[in-house]
């Protein structure tokens, strides 16, 4: 049949609180409910009409609660087919009473892993009979409509009113869809909580969340976006976060956080373009902006402090897509948000995966994110000539930001700002080509500079360039059959370089 009316509901939710408006409406459609423990008392305390489960199957809730609803004449209510002559003889040979309604709220596995609890508590918290009341109903959506979680309540008081207690098949179907999702998204979670030392190496991933973009990264590419983004950061401001400025934010967010110290960066198409340390925001911003103040226009704009006003001003005169920031000051907003189209976001101060996933081909690949970040202690002087306490510093600068721009790379920069770089080229000899140009069209003088390198050199012809250009201190991985030719030339030259022995490749 087509359209069904809801004559007797099951109910067992963890979650209580909004339960009243549904049983009242409920109660005025004459809905028999059915119910046991904990929701059982709280629709009694509500002053509702309840059967309890234990007065249809004549057996007790057992195992400190383990095992209530697990009873053939629960789930032959449920799983009863009305079109079936045999399934409705058995029904009314074990007196079973049709189930036309289950609302169920499982028990928050999820947040019990998050809350840090023991393991004891963890597993306790593992659904067996919520799991298998939303399976069994949503199996025969053709006669039972299922709610899988108090999400869907709202779905729960439409047909409660709007459709005066009666489902459409459409509706039931959809609510079935639903709950297969409810409940694969469950079990997702509990196999990753097992599996998280990864003894069974497969892909399992479940996110509830989604937004639809305006489109991918081109007009014509639809764009999703899977994750509960508001987790991260607080929108104050602005249009619609595109795919590309998603992209660009995760960048700035991954770069910004390799910095301790108060820090402005720009970033164009997932690669820093600017970047400055300095002891004022407003100090930092004016040299980050300087860096490339060709390629800022349209830039994602980020930095690890409040944002002043006075930095606000300075900050406003630039044409931007997004700036990210842990504060703002009132004035600094009123400022920023004369633009209507600026999107504003405040970070929140949330942990984030160390785990990276990318699809490819017809599957997908995984990594550790690269969370490596080198020191003074990890670079290991490799030539005569030793850097300086100052030049240490810039090469502990300039190797974080090559870490964070596409391969492959060269990075230069000087008094911890960013002063050039070569992006994603074919050879790492056109990178710093093309650092050594842009360094030039801004005003930036090498000399003094350091050089950091996301991979070893396997020739000499980088450092020779890099030298000809007056550049004198050099970090790189290490790591070549001709790294001794590289030293060499060096100390020649009265260079100094080190090693990290950590390659940072980015893609």
């Amino acid at each position: 049949m087509e359209e069904k009316t809801i004559k007797t509901a099951l109910i067992s939710v963890y979650h209580k609180d909004l339960l009243d408006e549904i049983l009242q409406k409920m109660a005025e459609l004459n809905i028999t409910i059915i119910s046991t423990g904990g929701t059982k008392e709280f629709i009694e305390e509500s002053g509702y009409k309840v059967t309890a489960v234990e007065e249809l199957t004549h057996y007790p809730s057992i195992l400190g609660g383990r095992v209530k609803t697990l009873h053939p004449k629960i789930f032959g209510g449920i799983l009863g087919r009305m079109n079936h002559s045999g399934d409705l003889k058995e029904l009314e040979q074990y007196e079973i009473p049709p189930v036309d309604l289950v609302v169920v709220d499982l028990y928050p596995f999820e947040d019990t892993v998050k809350s840090g609890a023991s393991e004891e508590d963890i597993i306790e918290k593992i659904d067996i009979g919520g799991i298998a009341l939303i399976r069994a109903a949503a199996k025969n959506f053709n006669d039972v409509v299922v709610i899988p979680s108090r999400d869907h309540y709202g779905d729960l008081l439409k047909i409660l009113t709007e459709g005066k207690g009666k489902t459409t098949l459409a509706e039931r179907k959809r609510m079935a869809l639903h709950a297969f999702n409810t409940t694969s998204h469950y079990d997702t979670g509990i196999f990753c909580y097992f599996n998280k030392d990864k003894e069974v190496n497969v892909f399992k991933q479940s996110v509830l969340q989604s937004k639809p973009l305006r489109y991918g990264e081109n007009p014509h590419q639809r764009g999703t976006f899977y994750g509960a983004f508001n987790d991260l950061f607080h929108q104050l401001h602005g249009k619609e976060i595109s795919y590309n400025n998603l992209l660009d934010i995760e960048a700035a967010v991954y770069l910004i956080d390799d910095f301790r110290e108060k820090t402005f960066a720009i970033l164009k198409h997932n690669n820093a373009c600017g970047v400055a340390s300095r002891p004022s925001l407003a100090e930092a911003w004016k040299d980050a902006l300087a860096g490339d103040p060709v390629s800022a226009f349209g830039g994602i704009l980020i930095t690890n402090a409040e944002v002043d006003a006075d930095t606000a001003s300075e900050i406003d005169a630039l044409f931007f897509e997004v700036i990210i920031a842990p504060a703002f000051e009132i004035k600094a907003l009123d400022i920023l948000k004369k633009k209507k189209n600026r999107i504003i976001l405040l970070r929140k101060p949330v942990e984030l995966p160390v785990v990276q996933f990318r699809s490819l081909l017809n599957g997908v690949i995984g990594q550790d994110r690269d969370i490596r970040t080198e020191s003074k202690s990890d670079m290991k002087p490799v030539t005569v000539k030793v850097p300086t306490d100052a030049e240490y510093d810039d090469l502990v600068f300039a190797n974080k930001i090559v870490k964070h721009t596409k391969s492959n790379t060269i990075v230069l920069a000087k008094n911890k700002q960013l002063i050039a770089s070569g992006v994603g080229q074919t050879s790492r000899v056109d990178a710093l080509k093309q650092a050594l140009v842009k360094a030039k069209e801004f005003g930036f003088s090498v000399a003094g500079g350091v050089m950091a390198s996301d991979a070893f050199f396997p020739f000499t012809d980088s450092v020779e360039i890099a030298n000809e250009a007056g550049i004198k201190v050099v970090v790189q991985p290490g790591g070549s059959v001709r790294d001794n030719d590289s030293i060499t030339f060096c100390d020649n030259h009265d260079m100094a370089m080190v090693f990290t022995g950590v390659r940072h490749f980015k893609h």
